[in-house]
């Protein structure tokens, strides 16, 4: 199963090596990633395949928003069919 992670809050040391340390201990790979820094915020997307974790999606989830706690960061994960079909439906309406 694919998924899209998103992190969201200030820019400090250390948000990459410890979300994509977290992915890697659950067996999740990271398939693309795109980053930025946005005045003192700093944005990430990462799209990466569940299908080699023990963990269901949920547990994967829930690590991600505890981690997002503990660093001072918000991490949202979607299915990639659910995110696809939300951004489907916004370029349908802007059209």
């Amino acid at each position: 199963m694919k998924a899209i992670v998103s992190v969201i809050g200030k820019d400090k040391k250390g948000i990459i090596a410890s979300v994509s340390g977290l992915l890697s201990d659950m067996d999740v790979n990271i398939e693309d990633i795109s980053q930025t820094i946005l005045q003192e915020y700093f944005t990430m997307i990462m799209a990466v395949e569940l299908g080699q974790s023990k963990l269901s999606f949920t547990q994967i989830s829930e690590q991600l928003t505890q981690l997002g706690a503990k660093i001072g960061v918000e991490i949202k994960m979607q299915s990639q069919q659910i995110f696809d079909a939300m951004h489907k439906i916004a370029m349908t309406d802007n059209n």
